[in-house]
């Protein structure tokens, strides 16, 4: 990458136009948008549907239904094979593929078609929301390793995990992922955020974008395991401008995920972030991001729950 900056998967990076528009902006690398496994699965059913309907010829058991449920299936991922491979042919940025998963079946085939389209890189987003108390915790994060191994078993790219702050002990989880033979870790993904309409009594969504004050809880995890892990981490969610894209730095990641601010500002603010920072390097006498990035770990720390207590008691209590 010719800097950190990673436009994330989003309707930005959905179509090759906008990615050489994104490229010439100063984006270092895209993240395409995210191929999700329940759209294959909901394209087919609703096919399958409609032949029900208008044909009684068919049945549960029809091979033609079979052979209907193959295509659709090969044509969705074609679809997205030839995004791949256009934005490939039309930019010199690295491109990495991606995939919105919750589960090992179904799709990891679809990954050595990813890799032979050329992506440089995969990223799982795997977005598991820990809401059901019929399953167990270790269960939850067994999927994890599951659509893991699944995936390395396909492809010889690289992979990284793009994943939530739900886990008991997330430390140890975040640990565990970086053991699996992974090369990056994306702190963290974003669930839909509900809201309710307390006037038609519906809910409805909100906060479709992220805004400043999230990147805090992704600050303060990538400090505590930069140094910790063996692989390389992204920040993602709340990088809106060159400040939050320096701290994230210090605090040891090695690129930043940025895509709210790009829609909020537009494509010409990945221009005035760069800009920002190459001035801020320059005034404090860096010439190289590896100069600065983890800088502000705690990595030296032996007990960062214990620096963490000592902070709140500090500013949440009288004791000085």
């Amino acid at each position: 990458m010719r800097n950190p900056i990673i436009v994330g998967s989003s309707g930005l990076t959905n179509s090759v136009e906008s990615v050489v528009e994104l490229e010439k902006a100063g984006a270092g690398a895209v993240v395409v948008k995210s191929l999700f496994e329940e759209q294959i699965i909901l394209e087919t059913e609703a096919d399958l549907k409609k032949a029900y309907k208008d044909d009684h010829f068919y049945t549960a058991k029809s091979e033609a239904l079979d052979y209907l449920d193959i295509k659709i299936r090969k044509e969705t991922l074609a679809n997205y094979i030839k995004l791949l491979k256009d934005i490939k042919e039309a930019t010199n940025i690295p491109v990495i593929a991606s995939v919105n998963c919750v589960s090992s079946a179904e799709w990891t085939f679809f990954a050595r078609r990813i890799e032979e389209a050329g992506a440089d890189a995969l990223e799982l987003n795997i977005a598991i929301l820990p809401s059901d108390s019929d399953i167990a915790s270790n269960d939850i994060e067994n999927k994890y390793f599951d659509i893991i191994n699944k995936v390395k078993d396909s492809v010889s790219i690289p992979i990284a995990v793009k994943f939530s702050p739900y886990f008991t002990n997330l430390a140890t989880m975040i640990t565990k992922l970086s053991e699996t033979g992974i090369k990056g870790l994306v702190m963290f993904n974003r669930f839909y955020t509900p809201d309710f309409d307390i006037n038609n009594f519906s809910e409805k969504s909100s906060n479709t974008f992220s805004t400043p004050a999230e990147a805090s809880n992704v600050l303060r995890w990538i400090a505590i395991m930069s140094g910790r892990v063996e692989v390389d981490i992204a920040a993602s969610t709340g990088v809106h401008d060159s400040t939050a894209l320096i701290k994230q730095i210090l605090a040891g990641a090695t690129a930043v995920q940025i895509v709210s601010s790009i829609y909020n500002k537009g494509v010409g603010h990945l221009q005035s972030v760069l800009f920002e920072l190459e001035n801020w390097m320059d005034s404090k006498g860096f010439k190289t991001i590896a100069e600065f990035k983890g800088k502000l770990s705690q990595e030296a720390s032996q007990n960062p729950a214990a620096y963490e207590r000592i902070q709140f008691m500090k500013y949440f209590s009288e004791i000085v």
